[in-house]
């Protein structure tokens, strides 16, 4: 989904996850089911490898190893889902080479954090400036709410496991060339957890955990700019055994404005004049993000001249005082000219002499002692 290698860095499957998520944001696709369903299966794709976890899963396994409602029915651990808790690659390893060392396992039973969940909202350039609320849909992983975590059937108890009868842990004896050494490993049986589901719940198939979609108001401050991050703690993917959930990062994206540019804190802006306007000065109704301002512009204003407006700029983030505005002049020739326009153009320049054109009797005086003709 986010078209990036194997091997792919962190910063590279970031760069990635922005880019799909901006093609396919309903924002931009209104209405577009397609579109829409893009968005989700990029969030979920970028949940699992911006994790360290579930991407080591991911590589081993393919998606049965980070989908939790993968394996519905399997009896192999018990009836549940064996990947729909974190695997620890101490299991695997020892399952396979025996635990040399006396390698332990973590408790599978202890409470753990839930993995975070990004996603992206896109805001207008009045919205980033004056601040907004927005409206955030979003998925994520939580405790089922039919069997409240636990996997198991409504009226149904989980097993003590009797393999390990409860602790997790299994002993395993093997026969070498230096005598018989004995190893503990976690139980297959129940997956380190002590106890087993003999009839799964049939909303989360004994995996204990579902995916659901999630709406949350978010508060965006003024001031806020592409890219940045707002953090909403406790709002990502669910914790295990009672740990805390995650949090959910925002990406930020801003809509290009038809006249406003940002830069810093800063607004810039053109206003085009005429030659006559710019000549003999006037009074321009100029845009800003508070709305329209009287600016009396001097005579003789020549193109590429810059004036400010103080404090027409955009809010400092988390802070007060607010950038300028900058309003940058350029000045249209007119063309399609009549007769008569023309006529009067003609009379009007023959009137005109080096001191009402400084800057072109400048060059050409430059031009003069170079050339020395």
């Amino acid at each position: 989904m986010l078209g990036v290698q194997k091997g792919a860095s962190e910063d590279e499957i970031k760069k990635a996850f922005r880019k799909q998520a901006k093609k396919y944001h309903p924002d931009v696709n209104p209405g577009n089911k397609e579109a829409e369903a893009k968005f989700k299966e990029v969030n979920e794709a970028y949940e699992v490898l911006s994790d360290k976890d579930k991407r080591q899963r991911y590589d081993r396994f393919g998606f049965a190893g980070v989908d939790p409602n993968y394996g519905a029915g399997s009896t192999a651990y018990g009836g549940g889902n064996p990947f729909g808790q974190d695997i620890d690659i101490n299991d695997i390893f020892n399952s396979f080479f025996g635990g040399f060392g006396g390698r332990t396992s973590r408790n599978q039973n202890a409470p753990r954090r839930g993995s975070d969940v990004e996603v992206s909202v896109t805001i207008s350039f009045e919205e980033a400036a004056k601040g907004c609320k927005k409206e955030v849909v979003y998925q994520n992983v939580e405790a089922c709410t039919e069997c409240n975590g636990s996997g198991a059937s409504k009226g149904t108890n989980l097993k003590t496991c009797p393999s390990c009868h409860g602790t997790g842990q299994v002993n395993i004896q093997k026969q070498t060339p230096f005598g018989v050494i004995q190893t503990s490993q976690t139980c297959d049986k129940c997956r380190g957890k002590g106890k087993i589901i003999e009839k799964p719940c049939p909303k989360c198939s004994g995996a204990g955990r579902t995916r659901s979609s999630r709406t949350v108001t978010v508060t965006v401050p003024a001031g806020i700019n592409q890219d940045q991050i707002l953090n909403i703690g406790g709002h990502g993917n669910s914790g295990y055994n009672g740990g805390p959930a995650g949090d959910l990062h925002v990406y930020i994206n801003v809509k290009k404005h038809d006249i406003f540019e940002r830069k810093d804190d800063n607004v810039w802006c053109e206003i085009p004049l005429t030659f006559s306007q710019a000549a003999l000065g006037c009074e321009v109704t100029v845009p800003t993000i508070d709305g329209k301002v009287k600016y009396n512009v001097h005579p003789g204003t020549q193109p590429g001249d810059i004036f400010k407006l103080k404090g027409k700029g955009i809010q400092h983030l988390n802070s007060r005082g607010r950038g300028d505005q900058y309003v940058k002049v350029t000045i249209e020739v007119p063309h399609n000219l009549t007769a008569e326009q023309k006529k009067i153009l003609g009379q009007f320049d023959a009137l005109c002499n080096a001191n009402n054109y400084q800057r072109r009797s400048s060059f050409f005086d430059k031009v003069k002692k170079i050339f020395k003709d």
